[in-house]
């Protein structure tokens, strides 16, 4: 008998963004810029903030360029400065620091594509040669991938799952979903701060991604919760591969700025099956997910 956990299939804001590949497209001189693909503040999303030869200064007072309301972001956090033509960011003394793809940095020169984090604020700096293009498909990422993490986000899970069900159906094919969670992430947060938090979520759904097969769908469902569609995995196999991934979880070193987290997390398996549709085959996993957090965590459920 099953014991019937929360089931939730509303959309996360929170959880939008994404990592973005150069595009082969003929070059045509624009403004660089910087834009938000990722911020607990959903107004942020996809705002673009030209940079020029006036440094942009970024930081939690009311007299910076860039204003980011957040505990984590220090008042004089950082500035972007022109040099020639080339763009720098500097940090300036702040408490948690100016990160430039997940480096720690003092100082650094920006290139395309880079991440600057500020706090829990991801932006993305976009280079002269044809900005539209490159903003535009940015913010088409954006619907897609999760910023902070990089694997896909939930409305692309629903999507997926949408167009798999009845793909499995008419060619007779298993198909298996896991969602899981880590284990007492607030503790996570509580104990080693926000910025570590994010470093444990981002690092883990990496970790996982490496291991899936190329068929197979990560996503981060919401908050610490992600997801897993796994195409032509009958449910024995899917605990199998559910069963390597929690143990994987637990026997990795998650260290940040010296410190060493302890991260766990449960898993619950679901199968399709003949009546099921998206809704009903999420809540099943969801189900498992919710038995293996009550039976003591750090296990799988199917």
């Amino acid at each position: 008998m099953y014991d019937v956990g929360a089931f939730r299939v509303d959309s996360d804001i929170k959880t939008r963004v994404t990592p973005l590949e150069d595009l082969k497209i003929p070059a045509r001189m624009g403004q660089d810029c910087l834009v938000t693909i990722y911020s607990s503040d959903a107004r942020q999303f996809g705002k673009r903030h030209v940079l020029g030869r006036q440094a942009l200064t970024i930081g939690r007072g009311s007299d910076n360029t860039l204003m980011l309301e957040n505990d984590s972001v220090s008042r004089s956090h950082c500035r972007i400065e022109q040099r020639g033509s080339s763009f720098f960011v500097c940090d300036l003394g702040s408490t948690n620091g100016t990160y430039v793809n997940d480096d720690l940095v003092t100082e650094s020169q920006l290139r395309r594509g880079d991440q600057v984090k500020v706090g829990d604020t991801i932006l993305k700096y976009l280079s002269g040669s044809d900005i539209e293009a490159q903003y535009h498909e940015t913010i088409y990422r954006m619907t897609i991938v999760d910023g902070l993490t990089g694997v896909n986000n939930k409305r692309f899970l629903m999507e997926t799952l949408e167009k798999e069900i009845p793909r499995a159906r008419r060619h007779q094919r298993p198909l298996s979903f896991l969602m899981f969670d880590i284990d007492h992430f607030k503790l996570v947060n509580d104990n080693y701060g926000h910025l570590a938090g994010d470093f444990v979520l981002k690092d883990l759904a990496q970790l996982v991604k490496a291991r899936l097969r190329p068929d197979d769908i990560i996503g981060r469902y919401g908050g610490e919760e992600f997801a897993v569609l796994l195409p032509e995995t009958t449910l024995e196999g899917s605990a199998a591969i559910a069963e390597e991934l929690r143990k994987m979880i637990d026997d990795h070193r998650f260290e940040f700025e010296q410190e060493i987290i302890d991260v766990s997390v449960s898993i619950g398996c679901a199968q399709l099956a003949d009546d099921f549709d998206v809704a009903r085959f999420i809540k099943l996993a969801d189900e498992n997910l919710y038995r293996a957090k009550r039976g003591g965590r750090n296990q799988v459920v199917f």
